[in-house]
């Protein structure tokens, strides 16, 4: 049975979030290609888009866009994933994982495309807030009270006014 850790992060608050998948809930996983979008509730996040951006698999050898297939190979490579030169013109032979997910991944990157929309407060809501807030205003007013001004070239005094 498969078993995945799935990295999923969202771009708009740069945060990232693993989340372990297994047994049925893992089936749906298999046989997605990089790029593709799936649904959130997938991994436990109802109402979100998923779109797979890589992933790993059991020996670390990272799954490449341009590999297609659920294989692993040995393909000479100048840059980007799985290689990234020290020197213009540099190529290596580097073993990497096809862009289909099979049982032989165990981790699968992806990232958030679409969150669930917000419901928005009914507005009879927000007049009782403005209306609690204008209340508070006016009586932080009626409390302060008042001090005596500061002498001109002086140090300022710290008597309150006395009432009369």
């Amino acid at each position: 049975m498969a078993r995945y850790k799935v990295i999923v992060s969202d771009p708009e608050t740069g945060e990232a979030k693993a989340v372990e998948v297994e047994g049925a809930h893992a089936v749906p996983l298999i046989g997605k290609r990089i790029g593709e979008t799936i649904d959130g509730s997938v991994v436990g996040l109802s109402g979100h888009k998923l779109q797979v951006t890589g992933g790993s698999d059991k020996d670390g050898f990272p799954m490449r866009p341009s590999i297609h297939g659920g294989v692993r190979i040995r393909s000479i490579i100048s840059g980007g994933v799985g290689f990234h030169s020290k020197r213009a013109g540099e190529r290596r032979r580097k073993t990497l994982r096809g862009n289909v997910i099979t049982e032989e991944i165990v981790q699968i990157n992806m990232k958030i495309l679409e969150k669930p929309k917000k419901t928005k407060k009914p507005k009879e809501v927000k007049k009782e807030k403005k209306e609690e807030k204008v209340k508070k205003e006016a009586e932080k007013k009626e409390t302060v009270t008042k001090t005596e001004p500061a002498k001109p070239g002086g140090k300022s005094s710290e008597k309150t006014a006395q009432p009369a």
